[in-house]
């Protein structure tokens, strides 16, 4: 981690899409809504949860939106399962960029921490906080509440933050924004999907709602696994367009999506 120059910043556009497909970033609902949401939470200088299913587009919602409107002040943790109040500090200290060994005791890590948070606003970004459990939602809460420390607070993650935040209301109560995700309508999946990846365009719109009913469900992660898998087999078949074979074809890989 240490070595990793980029740990804590935001990724680049095209990193952000799963597969790192040659795709476009489309202004779906959620999207728009994320970003009003996040410039909001920016300006209150509070904390937001970003909640929902797997594959539904939070990290790429909210990093999308800290691109526009925080690039150059926002700093991620992408948390493990389980993690405590002292790797939330490691975290901190690596994606903060400070210098010099961590402190090895928590009381000096924290006043270091809060000092380097009160010189500036910045925003902070927890991905993947459905890992965390209450004593580690608390030392959030802690640094957040710190009188002097100067920071936005991010939470992106699934259903269980939502409940783990929810149970406690000391945390539940600091929570500015919540912004639950949801599967795209099938209605709305006809038209995103060409503006997506230019493999869509010209497809039978009832041909995507079979596919979005068979085994996308509304879920874009799905979506960027089967349009990897089109066109891995349109080029393995030397195929031009989709068919439904082809679609059979992808089908036979998705394990019961």
């Amino acid at each position: 981690m240490s070595g990793d120059m980029d740990y804590g910043r935001l990724p680049a556009e095209g990193e952000d899409h799963f597969h790192r497909l040659d795709a476009h970033l489309v202004a779906t609902d959620s999207l728009m809504t994320t970003l009003g949401d996040v410039q909001a939470t920016i300006e209150a200088k509070a904390m937001m949860v970003a909640y929902g299913a797997a594959g539904y587009g939070k990290t790429m919602s909210v990093n999308s939106a800290l691109r526009k409107v925080a690039p150059d002040i926002t700093y991620r943790l992408e948390l493990r399962s389980g993690p405590t109040p002292r790797d939330i500090r490691h975290g901190l200290f690596h994606a903060l960029g400070l210098p010099g060994e961590p402190p090895t005791r928590p009381i000096e890590f924290d006043t270091l921490l809060k000092e380097t948070l009160s010189q500036t606003f910045r925003v902070l970004v927890c991905d993947e906080a459905q890992w965390m459990g209450r004593s580690s939602f608390e030392y959030w809460r802690h640094l957040w509440d710190d009188r002097k420390t100067d920071i936005a607070v991010i939470f992106a993650g699934g259903d269980n933050c939502y409940k783990v935040l929810k149970r406690e209301p000391m945390l539940a109560s600091r929570i500015f924004i919540w912004q639950k995700f949801k599967r795209i309508p099938e209605v709305k999946v006809v038209g995103t999907l060409p503006a997506f990846h230019s493999l869509w365009a010209g497809v039978d719109p009832q041909m995507i709602r079979n596919i979005d009913r068979a085994a996308a469900h509304g879920n874009f992660r799905n979506w960027a696994t089967i349009t990897k898998l089109m066109l891995n087999g349109m080029q393995k078949k030397g195929l031009t367009e989709v068919s439904q074979d082809l679609v059979n074809w992808v089908y036979s890989k998705l394990g019961g999506m």
